[in-house]
């Protein structure tokens, strides 16, 4: 379809050098001011301009060995001390080969973790100041940590015991479990979903390099021709001519309320003087939560949500973040946003309790709702992205559609949340007109239809894809 774009691979550049050395941010240049009447206000120093935002540190970090090089490192791979990577783990150096945590060149020593959980924000050589909210880090026990000896290299294999790629002059440094969930969660409580499954059982030892990846990193689930890497949506956004590029991020199943925060944008950033604003429709591919509709379900119903015209095709590119969720809340967010900028995004859509959860203990939210877009706009090194705060949307029974909330006819107002929409489509029963299109909402009770009921007739929870 015209808005599914297929995913290519720029040539990557050799993973040479790490932060150290990174080239000075050149300059923005700025061409139209937006009027000054103009609802969406961007940030100070950003203005109506034809070119894509510039990546963080000036370039993308793309770590993808180049083809003339890769059967040579694949040979060398399997000399080396051996690192087993996990699901996750992989799906973190997928997220590093593509550049999507420029300039970050690989897992994260010591220096850069440090930063990372006390400040979110990393600076490079040049003073400047990138955010980074989330750790990026490689996970070894004690067992590797002897078999890796005195090797300045190793090589990190699949579950299936295929070479992915070369960590090299590498560190290791002890992994503080309880400091890192601390800072990044703001809890300690048990029953975290990316804490259970990716930290609590991992190495006590942390170990960072500079990254090489033998070929592009691919899931042959049917999916990767979505998974556009940020220089696969550089030139994308480039083909259609955008002067401005808005991110939406979301795991969950589009429904009208989102589409018509999304169209609204668009037209606010027209208002403003934008000629061709480009939506990025990007769901979240990594590790999800168990109760989250698994990936290539949510691929399907954003498919229909355009089929049925409800996003236009024409303005709206869809693809796959391959980040893994962590459910961190104003921690968190700060990535989603940052890793847009290196997609090309100048203008990021926040939401209500964005990357949040409710506690994993209590009956509450575990973080507060409006925390997320507050943080958003006063994280160090996030100052060139365009905050724009969600409008509230729920649907108006006076109109039978979806609707911006009008808090002068409260009454006239239905929310439905997102427990309540799975609860419709476990039961087969269909939410009001205007709430999702049909489509859209075949595709989630297919979904639900296809779990099988366990032996106490309860549907069980989904795992994610």
């Amino acid at each position: 379809m015209a808005s599914m774009a297929a995913a290519s691979f720029a040539a990557p550049a050799a993973a040479a050098h790490r932060l150290r050395r990174r080239p000075p941010r050149l300059p923005l240049s700025t061409h139209l001011a937006p009027p000054a009447a103009a609802r969406v206000r961007p940030r100070p120093g950003l203005r109506v301009r034809s070119a894509l935002i510039e990546p963080d540190g000036g370039r993308l970090a793309e770590l993808v060995v180049e083809e003339p090089l890769r059967r040579a490192r694949a040979r060398e791979s399997l000399e080396l001390p051996r690192v087993k990577l996990s699901r996750i783990d992989l799906e973190w150096v997928h997220v590093l080969s593509e550049g999507w945590a420029s300039p970050l060149r690989g897992f994260m020593r010591e220096s850069e973790f440090l930063q990372t959980l006390h400040f979110n924000a990393l600076r490079l050589d040049d003073g400047s100041v990138v955010n980074m909210s989330v750790p990026i880090v490689l996970a070894v026990d004690d067992a590797d940590r002897h078999r890796i000896g005195e090797s300045r290299k190793v090589a990190l294999f699949d579950a299936d015991d295929n070479p992915v790629a070369i960590l090299s002059d590498i560190e290791i440094y002890k992994h503080p479990k309880e400091e890192r969930i601390a800072r990044t969660w703001g809890t300690t409580a048990s029953g975290l979903p990316y804490v259970e499954e990716a930290i609590t059982n991992a190495g006590n030892w942390l170990i960072g390099g500079d990254l090489e990846v033998l070929e592009p990193i691919k899931y042959n689930d049917g999916l990767d021709r979505f998974r556009l890497s940020p220089a696969a949506l550089r030139e994308e956004f480039t083909r259609r001519n955008a002067d401005a590029v808005f991110a939406f991020q979301l795991r969950n199943p589009v429904h009208n309320g989102h589409a018509l925060l999304m169209t609204d944008t668009r037209r606010r950033l027209l208002e403003m003087g934008y000629k061709n604003p480009i939506l990025l429709l990007h769901p979240l591919g990594g590790f999800t939560k168990a109760d989250d509709v698994p990936l290539s379900w949510r691929m399907k119903q954003h498919e229909k949500v355009l089929e049925d015209g409800v996003l236009d095709p024409e303005t709206t590119v869809v693809s796959i973040f391959p980040s893994p969720m962590h459910y961190a809340g104003p921690t968190e967010v700060q990535w989603h946003a940052k890793a847009r900028i290196n997609a090309g995004a100048n203008f990021y859509i926040v939401g209500r309790d964005p990357a949040g959860m409710g506690h994993p203990l209590e009956k509450r939210d575990l973080y507060d709702a409006d925390h997320g877009k507050k943080v958003l706009s006063m994280a160090p090194g996030l100052e060139r992205l365009n905050i724009l705060p969600f409008k509230v949307a729920a649907y108006d029974k006076t109109q039978g559609k979806m609707a911006f909330f009008d808090p002068s006819r409260p009454q006239d107002f239905l929310f439905i949340s997102g427990t309540k929409m799975r609860t419709l489509a476990k039961n087969k029963e269909n939410p009001p007109d205007g709430f999702m299109c049909p489509g859209g909402w075949e595709v989630l009770v297919d979904y639900y239809d296809s779990l099988a009921p366990a032996d106490n007739g309860k549907v069980p929870e989904a795992v994610p894809a």
